[in-house]
C-alpha cells in the first residue's frame, strides 16, 4: 500500500486535525473532556486511521480503516456543528473548520472508492 503521508486524503485530514486543536484552544475548560475532547479525537482518529490503513497488507483491510476514517469525520461533523449552535465557534472559525472537513471527507471518499475499486477489479456504482 502507498506510504500515508503521499495520500492527499490524509494531508488534509491531518490539515484538518491541526485546524480542530487550535479552534478548540478557546473552548471553555469545563468541555475539556466533553466537546473538546471528542472533536479532537475524532479528527485525529480520521487521519491516524488512514495512516494505519496503508500499512495494512491488503485493500481490504485498507477500505475498513477507511471507513473508520470517514465515521470519524462524520463523527466530527456533529460535534463541530454543536460547538457552533452552542457559540463555541465563531462564524469564521466555523467556516474555515467545516471547508476543511468537506474536503477531508471527499477525498477520503474518493480514496476509499479507489481502494474499492482496485480491490475487486470493477467498477463502483
Amino acid at each position: 500500500m502507498a506510504h500515508y503521508e503521499n495520500l492527499v486524503a490524509w494531508r488534509e485530514c491531518h490539515a484538518l486535525t491541526l485546524c480542530v486543536y487550535r479552534v478548540t484552544r478557546g473552548f471553555p475548560k469545563d468541555e475539556l473532556y466533553g466537546l473538546t475532547s471528542q472533536a479532537r479525537r475524532a479528527a485525529f482518529s480520521a487521519a491516524a486511521n488512514i495512516a494505519e490503513g496503508a500499512a495494512k497488507r491488503g485493500p481490504n483491510e485498507f477500505r475498513r480503516f477507511l471507513d473508520v476514517s470517514l465515521g470519524s469525520l462524520a463523527e466530527l461533523a456533529y460535534a463541530l456543528r454543536l460547538s457552533r449552535e452552542l457559540g463555541l465557534l465563531s462564524d469564521q472559525a466555523w467556516a474555515e473548520v467545516d471547508e476543511l472537513r468537506n474536503r477531508a471527507g471527499y477525498l477520503t471518499w474518493r480514496l476509499y472508492r479507489g481502494v474499492a475499486k482496485r480491490s475487486r477489479g470493477t467498477q463502483m456504482p
